[in-house]
């Protein structure tokens, strides 16, 4: 096509641009107070303003009549009964809980936020909330020069996305994925800003096609959708990590996923048959290779069809699964929305005699071609559709399966498009409205659906969920991968801000497809990318059809036992990653995060798009390019020691440092712990002792920390089968006192005591224990 050529550039293809014109909301008409919501009649429509805390307030403004409130896939929270107090200023309004204080000019509308400290948030000049006749809506806030923007989901390129246009539009790219790849697989249209080291954020709540303009001017931003509402929250911060908190309670936090789920990965598009999967397996097994799960891709099933299994390339799938099951890995199996049209097959029938597919207005099925050919897509909109969904998984569960992989699900379809029909329509309970409204949640509803039906059918066991495509809020669902990456060491380098992104914007549990999904990966792409993959939150490997195998045997012994050091390394650092999820379960913030949030008062953190932080007190720096044995590492403020020299270097600069294949650059704040596991072999992945590793710092830190712990596997946890221990860790001029400062829940685990080995001790320093002076053994009893 002419359109993939030079031609698109072609001087006379250029066009008029169109005028665009909007139509403010006006002066305010009429100003009331009902049930603790604002509402401002105005010329042109109707603003309501609602605090949902003291530091969260949402506004909504609707061009047609009163705004709607009760509306939202992703916000589950009712209001708090937050004080407000309202005073009438000569040119509008005040209204001004603990956190957050608004000022409302009447003529014409224009909202300001200010924080308890009076610093300004968001603020509307010229222009404000406005509306065009064809039913987009608009917002434009001020920018400053010292803004940077994080956040907006998944997407590919930099950490900070100012100078940058965003679209949210759930979308299926196989290829390319470059920095100006977008819309990609997943749709969060929420954000975080870093002003002069104070954050706040925005969430804006609508699931129409919807645009973040970071580019188009310098002293101002805008954010826009094709329909629905304008309807937006404003988050008071003022750090980062407060923002992600406000964030995810509105959107809600993910459960702590079972431990297997945070073990390493293994796929491939596909495993063809239960016997190259047994071989794979094996492999692991007799080199001594960790491995959780293996993944089957649409290989597996009859002619595609979901709810089925190939017999004669899967002729016994419970013998396969039980077998595995013994050898200490799982089996996650792939389930794409598209049900084959086919009047033989049962799904089919089921969807078709009891009206769970999407139809056109008139009444007809939607069918669009996805692997299966012509397909029919269940109306996950509707409540019973998402039942019966959730139902179908007992041929997965009983078989002895327990997590579930969605793809395919934003929803793809094989057409120019890539999706469904805009004009197809949904349901929705009672409020039947198009697939232009509704498509980015689709995959939500889907994973929404996988999830609760997988949780009522395993009996107390946690299921395990991997979805392509969500919505804000998908993080109570499942995990997110990155979708169809490449094997380019330039994929290995965008991931790091794409997941970090996907971290701030409430999305904890997320990671590429090391070593690349497309394209012949090499053997010192797939040892830096491994290397990564251990210290991600999902740990997958993951590669295409057509392409080279990439299991960590693949290239030779030399390649291999640098990938088994990294891949073991996972479980020696399990008991340290396993508390971070469970941190992120309670608060919403990331396993994997960037500096910035540790350290939003260092500029120079803004833009460090090839670091990360696991947790607090770790920074990874991995080499992203190849052939290279020494990469600048910036490290902020304190010192920092090396975990492979056990070097310290200071902090507040730049250090150049030297990391032959073998090595990844991980750096241990001083003055900080971290807990460590043991590998051990495939079938007993679980340690049977913790070591408490700590990195003294100057005389008067202090770090305090929580260890958590807990079957891996169930609920329990939420009835007190847990347990929660709170260390802190205090450096002394002669003296490294470590204390268990309390012991929550009734969880008993295998080990009754922690060891202690403290890295940089100084010769006249001495340890204590709870108080306790110790001799060169140190241990921490559990009570």
């Amino acid at each position: 096509m002419l359109e993939d050529t030079s031609f698109a550039i072609h001087p006379g293809k250029e066009k008029q641009k169109d005028v665009v014109v909007y139509r403010d909301i006006g002066d305010v008409t009429q100003y009331e107070k009902k049930d603790h919501v604002y509402f401002f009649h105005c010329e042109n429509g109707m603003v309501a303003i609602q605090f949902y805390t003291d530091s969260i307030v949402r506004v909504t403004m609707n061009q047609h009549g009163r705004p709607a409130l009760d509306q939202s896939y992703a916000v589950d929270p009712k209001p708090e009964a937050v004080k407000v107090m309202e005073n009438a200023e000569a040119a509008g309004y005040e209204l001004k809980s603990s956190a957050l204080t608004l000022h409302i000019t009447s003529r014409p509308f224009r909202l300001t936020v200010l924080d308890q400290s009076g610093h300004t948030l968001v603020a509307e000049g010229e222009r404000g909330m406005a509306y065009r006749e064809n039913g987009e809506v608009i917002a434009f806030k001020q920018m400053e020069a010292a803004d940077y923007f994080y956040g907006f989901g998944e997407k590919s390129g930099h950490l900070n996305k100012r100078g940058e246009k965003l679209e949210m539009w759930n979308t299926d790219v196989y290829a390319p994925h470059n920095p100006e790849t977008d819309p990609l697989y997943e749709s969060i249209p929420y954000f975080m800003t870093l002003r002069n080291g104070r954050a706040h954020g925005i969430f804006f709540d609508n699931t129409y096609r919807t645009f973040f303009d970071m580019k188009s001017e310098t002293d101002q931003y805008s954010f826009q959708a094709e329909g629905g509402q304008l309807d937006y929250y404003v988050l008071a911060g003022p750090k980062p990590k407060d923002v992600l908190k406000q964030y995810t309670h509105l959107t809600g936090r993910m459960p702590i996923p079972p431990k297997w789920a945070i073990g390493y990965h293994q796929s491939r598009y596909s495993y063809e048959t239960a016997e190259e999967v047994r071989e794979v397996v094996q492999h692991f097994i007799d080199k001594d290779i960790p491995l959780d799960v293996i993944h089957l891709d649409i290989h597996y099933m009859d002619g595609y069809r979901v709810f089925t299994f190939d017999k004669e390339r899967f002729p016994e799938p419970e013998k396969l699964i039980s077998e595995l099951r013994e050898q200490g890995v799982r089996v996650v199996t792939i389930v794409d929305p598209g049900v084959k049209r086919d009047a033989e097959y049962a799904t089919y029938q089921e969807g078709v005699q009891s009206d769970y597919f999407c139809k056109y207005v008139e009444g007809d099925i939607y069918f669009g071609e996805v692997w299966p050919g012509m397909s029919a897509f269940p109306d996950f909109t509707e409540e019973k559709v998402r039942e019966w969904w959730g139902k179908q998984h007992s041929f997965y569960t009983d078989k002895g399966i327990e997590g579930i992989w969605n793809d395919m699900n934003e929803p793809a379809v094989f057409n120019e498009t890539k999706t469904m029909d805009v004009e197809v329509m949904h349901r929705n309970d009672g409020r039947p409205t198009t697939h232009r409204e509704l498509h980015n949640v689709y995959g939500l509803l889907m994973g929404k659906a996988t999830y609760e039906g997988m949780k009522k059918q395993l009996h107390g066991k946690r299921p395990f969920l991997l979805t392509r495509a969500g919505y804000a809020g998908v993080q109570k669902y499942g995990s997110v991968w990155t979708g169809d990456n490449r094997s380019f060491w330039e994929h290995l380098q965008m991931s790091l801000p794409m997941v970090m992104n996907l971290g701030l914007s409430g999305v904890p549990f997320t990671g590429p497809d090391v070593g690349g999904f497309a394209h012949d990966t090499n053997p010192e792409l797939l040892t830096r990318w491994t290397q990564v993959g251990a210290f991600t939150p999902y740990f997958r490997n993951h590669s295409a059809i057509g392409f080279l195998y990439q299991e960590p045997w693949q290239f030779g012994e030399k390649y291999e036992a640098i990938m088994r050091k990294y891949i073991q390394m996972r479980y020696v650092w399990m008991p340290q990653l396993y508390s971070l999820f469970h941190k992120a379960s309670k608060t919403g913030l990331p396993v994997m995060r960037p500096l910035l949030m540790e350290f939003p008062e260092d500029e120079k953190t803004y833009n460090l798009n090839d670091q990360f932080m696991i947790g607090d007190n770790v920074i990874i720096a991995p080499i992203l390019t190849p052939s290279t044995t020494d990469r600048a590492v910036y490290l902020p403020k304190g010192n920092w020691v090396s975990y492979s020299t056990g070097e310290v270097l200071t902090g507040g600069k730049a250090h150049l440092v030297h990391a032959e294949l073998a090595d990844m650059p991980i750096f241990i704040k001083q003055g900080t712990a971290i807990m460590q596991g043991k590998w051990q072999s495939n079938l007993d992945k679980l340690a049977a002792e913790q070591t408490l590793y700590v990195y003294p710092g100057q005389a008067g830190d202090k770090y305090r920390f929580t260890f958590y712990e807990d079957d891996g596997e169930t609920f329990a946890y939420e009835t007190g089968s847990y347990l929660e221990l709170e260390i802190e860790i205090a450096s002394m001029e002669d003296t490294i006192d470590v204390r268990l400062i309390d012991q929550r829940g009734d969880f008993k685990p295998a080990y009754s005591e922690i060891k202690v080995e403290v890295i940089g001790q100084k010769a006249e320093q001495k340890v204590m224990i709870n108080g306790v002076l110790t001799d060169s053994v140190h241990r921490l009893t559990i009570a």
